[in-house]
């Protein structure tokens, strides 16, 4: 039987967990007619007190109470209610173990429930399996198995009973897939396969290792090793459609596991397991080194129109003086000419009598070598890095297995003419090269008097394919990120068979057309309301006239007896070092228990060196300098426990164990109920080896970058992060923080800066039920779209745009709803859909129909926000609360000048991790001693006014020692369940 651990000591303890709301008591508890003379029966007010009581249990969570258990006081007093009996008597009950197992059986019989035998324990691990083949998750089992006993009408075993049955059924789930993905190798499969555990013939790196490095600099030479890694992957031919047959959690997790194994470990596996293994490694490295050639190819591009953007604008610079001089020659001249002219006299005396005829002619020779091209283009600059391209282009199109929509076609026919003529080594471009795809602005450079130029078309070509692929145009066979835009959604027959049972997991009403007569009411009320007030003068600070909207800006002054009340509680709160500061949050939460182990599931077994980890992710210091400055450990023992225990998803669980534990401590209600929240991004400078994998917005400077974009809730704790390229637009990312934290918040309204909005994220963040909020620059510049004509506002005129299109709405209703119930469902994430919706051209219908309904959102918001100045606060205190983390993020992130210099995805999504779990650790710290602070002020007798509790903040960090050497010593002073001795008021204002 396996022994392998699938719940944690909470989970477990979840599994039998009884309601503690009234509701919830009212719906399972009350008895019946036929319940209360069935309870009658027994004698004493014990026995019935007791046989109720285990009625109900064996209702649910369908458990029979053992001799010695005690039932949820909230349970027994409910129950005993009902029988107007006292609580006490429970303490009576089944004094004799005769008794108790007397009302069981009979309680068995009654409810038609039964004990589990071992003639179930086979049947129940079967039914198992499938879901096993879908996760290993030990709590979606669990809860999958109670559901399953209970449809049985089977009594619920103890939790190790539970654990078995999981554990089998991941067991039997683990070898169904090792057969899944060996049944169909063959020899030369296998032998492919082992291949890669040997040594290459150059250097020390096994083909395996190898195969596994992420990209470099954006250059043709990385490109080339990128696309010699894809050939080797490929030349292993794997059966086609190997990754469809295994559900992709598993597929990822085998690939996980192989990934932490050293070649020697991989070696020693039993054959089947290492064959599947390798299988699953190649699959996910197959379709990551795809992903990662078309982003260097889009690099590439990117950076070569860049070096070509920038020396246009230098030659400008260079020739400004000449040309200037220039002008004001040819002004003399023209001035010459014209007084001629009113004088009657002779033109070319005229020009004489500004500078002689060679100096005339030798100056026109300069001013057309000045001149620029008529179109005034950067693009006469990148025929000049052709050969750049030239490098890789041939094996970077022979490698890709592309396919394109009919939108992308001729694009493809064009890639199609450049493949050919490399494989067959023609030069000249044909006469019949298919030109429909060239845009006006290449034309000049393409079609030229002598015929189609060879390296504009290819330049043209390529930008055109680099354009199509993020547009999801054209998608690549083998890719994860660049896959045909239909495959990310659900399937179109199970989301119509979700929709005829009207179960589509969204918050509007599906039907189109009530739809739509919703809004429009809702709209032409907030409209008429709105131009009343603008017209009669009356919206609160904010005016609209002709010329546009002017609204008075917030007033953020800090009460005078507020920033006393800051000043005493920051001289109160204990002065504590980092680690003592993590080691008392785990002892208050254990949080280190989410990190468990990739394979066994166990927590960490040394607290010390996983937490020395962590903190190395967060102060961005790396785990060889860490082991440097924390006594005892070493190198090789950070990094085996990083390999093993750190994950995505053991960060995402860790830290909403610090979000839930915060959101419940009674001082943070001071600073909202946690059903809004704010996101921003914090750009980090990438240097060292991470300078090539960093991009750069012109937002940010010319230095690349990248940025860590955290969501964090109305107190204050940040609730998740995400590892961004700072040329995306942070409106990308919105929407995954909401819908992907592991946390107990319920966000209903999220407010961003004006980065993050777009009428894409307005429409989607409505459909998924969030009330958008965004601080938008330039208001006045957004036009509001009315379902009518203009003229029926006339107060509003200067702020209408035009009217939002209906038709475009009704003609794509189904898929809109098909794309919001697959980024609900989980199916597809809601930053790669926006991401691919807002690279559509603009004919596209569902980027157009998700538009139309964002303008209406738009519209709705800019007239709520006119309206009302509460809402401007919200938002303004909110946005506020996002840019003082990013502070306390900063003064965290401090080592190696607060750049990132990992080079590999992974280890930088790693650092984005660590920094927002140490700074929510460090908000529950400071919440925790806010509250005691505040009751310390109130000793000494002055007792602080609850509405000045607000401006309190638990994002303080001077309290806390960040440097130095990384000490795990718990403090002899504090006791389990104690608290740190306060600072003093000595040194207070006032004192």
């Amino acid at each position: 039987m396996p022994r392998r651990t699938v719940l944690s000591p909470t989970e477990r303890a979840s599994l039998f967990s009884f309601p503690d709301s009234h509701d919830d008591l009212i719906r399972y508890y009350t008895f019946s007619e036929a319940d209360l003379s069935l309870i009658g029966q027994h004698r004493g007010p014990a026995n019935r007190l007791g046989f109720a009581v285990q009625l109900c249990c064996m209702r649910h969570p369908g458990i029979a109470l053992s001799h010695g258990e005690t039932p949820a006081l909230a349970l027994l007093q409910f129950v005993a209610g009902q029988l107007d009996i006292a609580v006490t008597h429970w303490d009576s009950y089944a004094q004799r173990d005769q008794t108790r197992r007397e009302h069981l059986l009979e309680l068995q019989a009654a409810l038609q429930v039964r004990q589990l035998t071992v003639a179930d324990y086979r049947p129940a691990v079967q039914a198992l399996v499938d879901l096993a083949m879908q996760t290993d998750k030990g709590l979606v089992l669990a809860q999958a198995l109670l559901d399953y006993l209970r449809r049985h009408a089977i009594l619920l075993p103890g939790p190790n009973v539970i654990e078995r049955i999981c554990a089998e059924a991941l067991t039997r789930a683990t070898r169904r897939i090792h057969d899944v993905l060996t049944d169909s190798l063959s020899d030369d499969h296998r032998k492919r396969l082992d291949q890669l555990l040997r040594r290459r013939d150059v250097g020390r790196m096994t083909w395996l290792a190898w195969l596994r490095l992420p990209p470099g600099k954006a250059s043709s030479r990385q490109m080339l090793q990128h696309i010699d890694r894809l050939k080797i992957l490929h030349a292993i031919e794997l059966p086609a459609g190997l990754d469809r047959k295994v559900h992709r959690n598993r597929l990822l997790k085998i690939a996980r596991e192989g990934a932490q194994m050293t070649p020697n470990d991989l070696a020693k596996f039993e054959t089947q397991r290492r064959h599947a293994t390798l299988v699953a490694i190649v699959l996910e490295a197959t379709a990551t080194v795809t992903d990662e050639i078309v982003d260097l190819h889009d690099r590439i591009m990117g950076r070569l129109f860049n070096a070509a953007k920038k020396k246009h604008q230098q030659q400008f610079h260079r020739s400004g003086k000449a040309i200037n001089d220039k002008v004001r020659l040819f002004g003399k001249l023209g001035r010459a000419l014209l007084q001629a002219r009113q004088d009657g006299g002779d033109a070319f005396s005229a020009i004489e009598s500004v500078m002689s005829w060679e100096a005339f002619t030798k100056s026109v020779g300069e001013a057309e070598q000045l001149a620029q091209p008529e179109a005034f283009d950067f693009l006469y600059q990148i025929g000049d890095h052709y050969a750049t391209l030239r490098r890789y282009v041939p094996a970077f199109l022979d490698i890709l297995n592309l396919r394109a929509a009919p939108a992308a076609t001729e694009v493809l026919e064009a890639i199609e003419t450049i493949r050919t003529m490399d494989n067959d080594g023609v030069r000249k471009m044909p006469a019949d090269a298919p030109t429909a795809f060239v845009k006006p602005r290449w034309k000049p450079l393409v079609l030229t008097e002598s015929g189609i130029d060879r390296r504009y078309y290819e330049l043209c070509a390529l930008a055109e394919l680099k354009n199509a692929l993020r547009a999801g145009d054209i998608w690549v066979q083998g890719s994860r990120q660049f896959r045909y835009f239909d495959d990310y959604l659900l399937p179109a027959q199970d989301f119509e068979a979700i929709r005829e049972v009207n179960a589509l997991p969204l918050p509007v009403i599906t039907d189109c057309d009530r739809y739509l007569n919703e809004r429009r009411e809702l709209l032409e009320q907030r409209l008429a309301t709105v131009n009343a007030l603008a017209a009669a003068n009356g919206l609160p600070d904010a005016i609209v006239t002709e010329s546009g909207l002017k609204i008075t800006p917030l007033d953020t002054v800090v009460p005078d007896m507020a920033q006393t009340l800051i000043d005493q509680t920051s001289l109160l709160l204990p002065r504590v070092k980092i680690t003592e500061l993590l080691m008392e949050v785990d002892a208050w939460t254990g949080f280190t228990r989410h990190f468990s182990h990739l394979k066994t599931g166990e927590a960490a077994k040394d607290k010390t060196l996983l937490l020395t980890t962590i903190l190395a992710d967060a102060i961005n210091l790396g785990l060889t300098k860490m082991a440097e400055s924390c006594p005892g450990t070493t190198y090789a023992k950070l990094s085996w426990l990083q390999a093993w225990h750190i994950r995505d998803e053991t960060y995402s669980q860790a830290l909403a164990e610090l979000v839930n534990a915060q959101s419940e401590h009674p001082f943070a209600v001071h600073w909202g109920d946690g059903s809004t929240s704010s996101s921003d991004g914090q750009r980090f400078r990438a240097g060292g080896r991470a300078e090539s994998t960093g991009h750069i917005n012109p937002k940010y400077g010319a230095e690349p970058g990248r940025m860590f974009y955290t969501h964090i809730s109305d107190q204050y704790a940040p609730f998740h992060a995400n590892l961004v390229n700072v040329g995306v637009r942070d409106s990308t990312y919105v929407l995954d923080g909401l819908l992907y934290h592991e946390s107990d918040l319920r966000i209903e309204e999220h407010y961003t800066d004006t980065n993050g909005f777009t009428d894409h994220v307005f429409a989607l963040m409505h459909l998924l039920g969030f009330r958008f909020a965004p601080r938008i620059r330039d208001l006045d510049d957004m036009k509001l779209y009315v379902p009518g004509s203009a003229k029926d506002y006339p107060a509003l005129a200067s702020m209408i745009g035009d009217t939002y299109n209906e038709k475009r709405i009704r003609r794509s209703w189904d898929e809109v709803l098909r794309l919001a119930t697959s980024i609900r469902q989980g199916t597809v994430t809601a930053s790669l859909m926006l991401r691919k919706l807002g690279s559509y051209p603009r004919q596209n219908g569902l980027a157009v129909a998700l538009r139309e309904i964002g303008r209406i959102e738009r519209t709705l918001f800019i007239l709520d926000w006119l309206q009302h100045v509460e809402l401007r606060r919200r938002v303004h205190v909110g946005l506020n609360k996002g840019e003082a983390r990013n502070a306390l993020a900063r003064a965290v992130f401090f080592y190696r000048l607060g750049e990132i210099r990992d080079r590999s995805f992974e280890a930088q999504r790693y650092r984005a991790s660590g920094l927002t779990l140490v700074t929510a650790a460090i908000v529950l710290w400071n919440t925790v001693y806010l509250e005691r602070a505040v009751e310390a002020i109130a000793v000494h007798g002055a007792k602080a006014d609850p509405r000045l509790l607000p401006y309190l903040s638990p994002l303080g960090w001077e309290h806390i020692n960040l440097t130095g050497d990384y000490v795990w010593r718990h403090s002899q002073k504090l006791q389990p369940g104690k608290f740190r001795a306060m600072g003093s008021l000595s040194d207070a204002p006032g004192r």
